[in-house]
């Protein structure tokens, strides 16, 4: 099992990708030895009609400019991939959709179900990337990435140390499934079992998924933190510090009520402003 093609999803609107999220996501390319397709919608902004306001604010040329706003950053950052991704050698594809703002999250989940796996880089906290994120990791079928911006955290992306939270639950452990590919080509893999933070209902210790992914060809150690009163992602995210981790892998957690996703405390803070890249499965 491996990640043989990764898709990147490119925010052209309204603001674009970061040249440096996208570094960052080919040199993961790279690492995983993975062909890496980069989407990037050509957005049609639509606005409530009304004609007085048309007429006070010139809607159409305001409409107009941002469209072209968003066409020019779909050149510039699909430009940028392809440097990056033929200098780094990998395989690529370049793909371009037009579409309505409010539809860019359906396209998105129909490229990313094709793929193995999908790439969201992050540029600011609770921005239009984390409803793309929320809605790829509970509709797309895939596991994907947060990417943050490099200036929040200290390492380039890498498959050194990675982190696995660990608490036994079914998206746990569908995580470290389709984390694999990623676990077993790491240097250095800690499962991460946080106490006192909630009730864990089993007798199975982190030790016994420890022998699992060594059985594997995992080099895999465990490590067992008290909460201390702490939130359950300030934990990983001084875990990620002690171990100088590259990358975090958890399950994410929601459902759905009242026809709104309700997130797991843990999975709502990775994806209002993730430390760290991190890898979510649900």
């Amino acid at each position: 099992m491996a990640f043989e093609d990764i898709l990147l999803s490119l925010t052209t609107y309204p603001e674009s990708t970061k040249t440096t999220a996208i570094e960052d996501a080919v040199a993961l390319a790279v690492a995983l030895e993975s062909k890496i397709s980069a989407l990037a919608c050509e957005v049609r902004v639509s606005v409530p009609s009304s004609p007085l306001g048309s007429s006070l604010l010139n809607v159409s040329a305001l409409v107009a400019n941002e469209e072209k706003k968003s066409a020019t950053n779909v050149k510039e950052s699909l430009a940028a991939f392809e440097k990056l991704a033929d200098a780094a050698g990998v395989l690529k594809d370049c793909i371009t959709e037009k579409c309505l703002t409010s539809e860019v999250p359906g396209v998105i989940i129909d490229y990313a179900r094709l793929r193995d796996m999908t790439i969201v880089p992050f540029q600011e906290a609770d921005g239009i990337e984390s409803w793309f994120a929320e809605s790829l990791i509970f509709e797309s079928g895939r596991p994907v990435i947060v990417l943050p911006e490099s200036k929040t955290w200290s390492r380039r992306v890498g498959l050194d140390t990675v982190i696995v939270a660990w608490d036994f639950s079914r998206n746990a452990s569908r995580a470290v499934f389709d984390a694999m590919p990623i676990l077993q080509k790491a240097k250095r893999v800690y499962i991460l079992t946080v106490t006192n933070e909630k009730k864990i209902d089993t007798k199975r210790s982190g030790a016994e998924l420890a022998r699992y992914l060594a059985g594997r060809g995992v080099n895999v150690s465990l490590d067992v933190v008290d909460a201390a009163g702490r939130r359950v992602d300030e934990v990983f995210a001084a875990q990620v510090a002690l171990r100088d981790a590259n990358l975090l892998v958890m399950g994410a957690y929601g459902h759905s009520r009242l026809r709104e996703l309700v997130l797991g405390g843990a999975t709502r803070a990775m994806l209002a402003q993730p430390s760290v890249p991190t890898f979510l499965s649900h």
